[in-house]
C-alpha cells in the first residue's frame, strides 16, 4: 500500500503491516471524531501498489505531488515500511534524524 507520509514522503506498507496499522486504529483510545479524521487522512488518500513484470511501480500523481518527487527519489527503509523521499527533503531529514537519534536512544533507555 502507498500512502502520503507524515514528513512529506511517501510511505510504503506490505499489505500485513497496513492490516496491523488499521487494526491500531479501530482499537484506538482517540475521541471518535479525531479517529474519523485520522482514518480519511490515511485510508482515502492511499493507493493499492501495482508492480510491472520488471518489478517497477509507478507512484500516482497526488502523492509524487504531495512528496514533491519530480525526477529522482530515495528509498528509505523504516523497519516494517520503507519511504519515498524528494532527494533534497532527504538530505534534510536524514540529517536532523541522525543528529536527534543519539537523544532519542535515551530516551527510550530511561523507560521502565
Amino acid at each position: 500500500m502507498l500512502a502520503p507520509g507524515t514528513e512529506r514522503c511517501i510511505t510504503v506498507y506490505p499489505v500485513a503491516e497496513w492490516k496491523k496499522l488499521a487494526d491500531s486504529l479501530t482499537s484506538s483510545t482517540v475521541t471518535r471524531s479525531k479517529l474519523r479524521r485520522l482514518k480519511r487522512a490515511i485510508f482515502a488518500t492511499a493507493f493499492s501498489l501495482n508492480m510491472d513484470g520488471q518489478g517497477r511501480i509507478a507512484l500516482p500523481i497526488s502523492l509524487r505531488e504531495y512528496a514533491e518527487i519530480v525526477d529522482e527519489a530515495v528509498i528509505a527503509g523504516a523497519n516494517e515500511y520503507l519511504e519515498i523521499w524528494n532527494t533534497v527533503h532527504w538530505e534534510e531529514e536524514k540529517a536532523v534524524s541522525q543528529e536527534q537519534a543519539w537523544q532519542i536512544i535515551e530516551s527510550l533507555e530511561k523507560q521502565p
